[in-house]
């Protein structure tokens, strides 16, 4: 079977920023997160001033003091890290390596010319490492929000959600709100010390779905946004289940999380979503932090067919996900085998009775 292949430039362009971040995190920068962008040291060029920019639009960054008015990549940016640092002297194949690598892909998945050098050592990354600090979570700067804006919006049944089995009291715990002015559903996101950083609205108007179904919720004029991949959607809520369990699912959406603690009780949920359909460092050290043994993928459905374009694509991503942590942690997949879900389907959208199978059938990586 034909593997599904990357280059150099599909690769940085599907990075998210916050996984940018991360290795940026790694190499020393000490990044401050921003709304589609974030500041970091300049380490391009030894420096210690928070002037060297990347900007998630256009995939680039920007050092304004000594590198000049250039922008450039992340390759680029590995290439001057090492030049910095005087300890490595990286070509553009091996930073090309260097990256794959880092985000859990194989090199035999990709597609450039002289590029499948196999590093044989992670010196590069060891040169960066700052002590026991790796194996915490980075901390990363989070807006705290007050909590007390929520008091003041209505608690209604939500009959939509209710006709796909999420309890009513469950959408009570979890402080599941609705805004009458903008005619949507409010869903606060809290961090693993249970306070509010943020806030998401689910239009329940049609015609405002072209605009994505999910934004950060505006409320009295103030918009309640946050980088989504810097936290876990319900932890605050799992994580004495999941420290008890030694197990989590990562589900995509919210609404995953709310199903699997309306069938399986609050006392049995041990679901988070990443609210993407990556998995980052952060995430994951956040759920170690917990002592997880186990984590169980469960994004949606990305194919139409096992062995289709897609299938190979969304294997190949999910594989690095496996490459990455799976030396950290047991990895498993809900994937489904037997075309159960329709596609783009979350494992628990179609009913409880579907979701079990699938969980028993989880796949692990030999």
């Amino acid at each position: 079977m034909q593997k599904y292949k990357y280059d150099k430039n599909s690769l940085k362009e599907n990075l998210s920023i916050e996984e940018v971040f991360d290795l940026v995190a790694e190499l020393g920068g000490e990044p401050h997160m921003n709304i589609d962008s974030f500041t970091a040291r300049t380490i391009c060029h030894g420096g210690n001033s928070h002037k060297l920019y990347y900007y998630a639009n256009t995939h680039l960054f920007h050092c304004y003091t000594e590198c000049g008015d250039a922008s450039f990549d992340i390759y680029e940016l590995v290439l001057k890290v090492g030049r910095a640092s005087g300890r490595v002297n990286y070509s553009l194949p091996q930073a090309i390596v260097f990256v794959a690598k880092y985000f859990g892909y194989s090199t035999d998945n990709f597609e450039f010319e002289d590029c499948q050098e196999d590093l044989k050592d992670w010196k590069f990354i060891n040169a960066f490492k700052r002590g026991k600090e790796k194996s915490k979570p980075q901390q990363v700067e989070l807006k705290i929000y007050d909590n007390a804006i929520l008091k003041y919006l209505p608690c209604p049944h939500i009959l939509p959600w209710e006709k796909e089995d999420i309890t009513f009291d469950i959408l009570k715990s979890r402080g599941i709100c609705y805004d009458p002015l903008n005619m949507g559903i409010i869903i606060p996101h809290y961090d693993i010390n249970n306070n509010l950083i943020g806030i998401r609205e689910r239009t329940l108007i049609k015609e405002e779905e072209i605009y994505g179904k999910y934004k950060p919720a505006i409320l009295n004029g103030k918009q309640y946004n946050h980088p989504l991949s810097f936290n876990l959607y319900n932890i605050n809520h799992s994580k004495e289940n999941i420290k008890r369990m030694k197990i989590a699912i990562v589900f995509e959406g919210e609404k995953s999380c709310l199903k699997y603690a309306s069938y399986f009780g609050k006392d049995n949920d041990i679901s988070v979503a990443c609210c993407g359909s990556n998995l980052i460092n952060y995430q994951v050290k956040l759920l170690l932090s917990l002592g997880v043994k186990e984590i169980v993928v469960a994004l949606d459905k990305q194919f139409q067919e096992i062995g289709d374009e897609e299938w190979e694509k969304w294997t190949a991503k999910l594989k690095t996900i496996y490459n990455k942590y799976g030396h950290y942690v047991n990895i498993s997949y809900m994937f489904d085998l037997h075309n159960l879900l329709s596609y783009k389907s979350s494992p628990i959208d179609e009913g409880k009775e579907k979701f079990l199978i699938l969980f028993k059938e989880r796949v692990r990586i030999e």
